[in-house]
């Protein structure tokens, strides 16, 4: 009886040893949230990151929000601060942080995780956008430049050679055109079957118009310290008509057909295309059969080489910094989703290229069909610093539409953006120089 009650006693102190230590297991879990826009292959890649994240730190689990719309995603962010929830591992494009830097939500990367040298040796030139006010706020797994899409099949149906595309922008205006095909009713926008170019300037436009062909022919968008706008210059009169002659001359093709521009040519409904290398994977989940090509932008009038470098980073939130194992548990996540091995995985299930140098000087990648000419951007692309990314952008709209749906003279509407841009720019080195 004395034995049985023995056994019965150590039992239950196994059982609560037991109960004890799970306990204790479940508490040195730290939890953090990691937060990006809904965009299937990044999803799918950074499931795979944290699945293998996650394996290599069992005492570490990481949330992955993915269900925000892109068109959303920037106010839920600004939202989640004020009520002490939302991420603390951020993805948010380099353009907005200044304006999230100045909210208060991100908080500078920790040295002893990030130190600045390392970064500067590390990490694409491009990356330097990331550092404002001497502190680095973010730093990304992937960056990206444009390109020009082809459609090979309706090359070859206009009677043009499928591997020819554009390289000058002459040559880039011919075949659009020669590409645009209609429904026999008319050769208005609203008769086209088939685009040969459609600018759509809530997209990747807008970049292609400030980034490459403004300085294409010969001028710049802003002063050195970004804090004038320059583009409304003679050459950017003449670059802003060579995009806006697309649908008010040469009716070749409108954002507004087809759902958009990118929908257009991922349907094979748009022969040229201009978009970045995260395009790719969109296409392959969308449309693999899809046969297209990739080739650097059509040069300038002087033959140069520009192109537009962007890149979406990681950011750690005042939320993670407000609890010290919170704050390492980000660290430590951040650390692993911007190696060389989370770039490349990224580049071959994204199709952005590697932040990292080593993974982007890979022979293969700048060999590469597709990928190639992208990686080739990196050398001579230009990322644009923005005091608020989507203010400027909506700038640029609204100067295009006043072409294309008022009639505005390409100089006259860019007059108007500029003061409208520069008032901006005013206001925001206005309270930094304070």
């Amino acid at each position: 009886m004395r034995r049985s009650r023995f056994v019965f006693v150590a039992a239950l102190l196994i059982m609560a040893l037991a109960v004890g230590f799970a306990v204790t297991a479940q508490d040195d879990v730290i939890e953090i949230e990691y937060w990006q826009y809904n965009f299937e292959a990044r999803v799918t890649a950074m499931d795979m990151l944290i699945e293998q994240f996650e394996a290599e730190n069992p005492n570490i689990r990481v949330i992955h929000n993915s269900d925000i719309p892109y068109d959303n995603f920037r106010d839920e962010l600004a939202a989640s601060a004020p009520a002490g929830v939302g991420p603390d591992v951020v993805s948010l494009f380099y353009g907005w942080i200044p304006a999230f830097v100045d909210a208060g939500y991100l908080v500078p990367l920790p040295e002893e995780y990030f130190p600045a040298e390392w970064i500067e040796s590390y990490f694409s030139p491009m990356v330097a956008q990331s550092k404002f006010e001497g502190e680095y706020w973010a730093i990304p797994t992937a960056v990206r430049t444009l390109a020009l899409f082809w459609n090979k099949d309706l090359f070859e149906a206009a009677g043009l050679d499928p591997e020819q595309p554009p390289t000058t922008l002459d040559e880039f205006v011919e075949m659009a055109q020669a590409l645009t095909t209609y429904d026999g009713s008319g050769t208005d926008i609203l008769n086209i079957t088939s685009e040969g170019y459609a600018a759509q300037i809530s997209g990747q436009a807008h970049h292609w118009f400030r980034e490459v062909l403004l300085r294409q022919y010969g001028g710049v968008p802003y002063d050195e310290e970004n804090r004038t706008v320059l583009y409304n210059s003679e050459e950017g009169c003449q670059a802003f008509a060579y995009l806006t002659a697309f649908e008010t001359d040469y009716k070749t093709g409108s954002n507004d057909l087809f759902t958009d521009a990118t929908q257009a040519f991922i349907n094979g409904q748009e022969a040229l295309h201009i978009d970045g290398s995260f395009r790719i994977g969109t296409i392959a989940a969308n449309n693999p059969d899809l046969n297209y090509g990739v080739a650097e932008l059509p040069v300038g009038p002087n033959g140069e080489h520009y192109t537009f470098g962007s890149y979406w980073t990681h950011g750690i939130t005042r939320r993670a910094a407000a609890d010290p194992a919170r704050l390492e548990a980000a660290a430590k996540f951040l650390q692993f989703i911007t190696t060389a091995d989370a770039g490349t995985l990224w580049v071959n299930n994204v199709g952005e290229l590697p932040a990292q140098l080593e993974a982007a000087s890979d022979p293969a990648l700048l060999e590469d069909p597709i990928l190639g000419a992208f990686a080739a951007g990196l050398e001579y692309s230009y990322a644009t610093f923005f005091v608020d990314e989507s203010a400027q952008r909506q700038v640029m709209m609204d100067a295009f539409d006043q072409v294309r749906l008022a009639g505005m003279d390409p100089c006259d509407a860019l007059n108007e953006a500029a003061i409208v841009e520069q008032e901006l720019l005013d206001d925001y080195w206005a309270g930094r120089d304070e």
